[in-house]
């Protein structure tokens, strides 16, 4: 069954994404999970790409399974930095220290 994405979806989304605290991490699928939608890990990064149109999220911590961070996002590194976020190298977050443990 595919997934349609609602404003209430959205939402639900956006409001999980909040609750990741400074100074940590969560993976697409982490989100998706947590909604009760755990194949839907590439829809999470959709509605994450447009919610600036929704306000103002800390989506510069969610990354992938492996702590890659987004291809398109050229903040997100120095937000994560900011947030004192360990990197394993440029472009990876070291999970097992920072992940979000929810």
């Amino acid at each position: 069954m595919a997934a349609v994405l609602t404003e209430e979806l959205i939402y639900e989304i956006l409001s999980v994404v909040e609750e990741v605290p400074a100074g940590k991490v969560a993976s697409y699928g982490q989100i998706a999970r947590l909604i009760g939608r755990e194949k839907n890990a590439r829809l999470v990064g959709k509605v994450l790409s447009m919610s600036e149109y929704y306000g103002s999220y800390p989506c510069h911590r969610i990354v992938n399974h492996a702590g890659r961070l987004a291809p398109h996002f050229h903040a997100q590194r120095d937000l994560l930095l900011q947030e004192h976020v360990a990197f394993k190298d440029c472009f990876h977050v070291d999970m097992k220290k920072c992940q979000w443990d929810c």
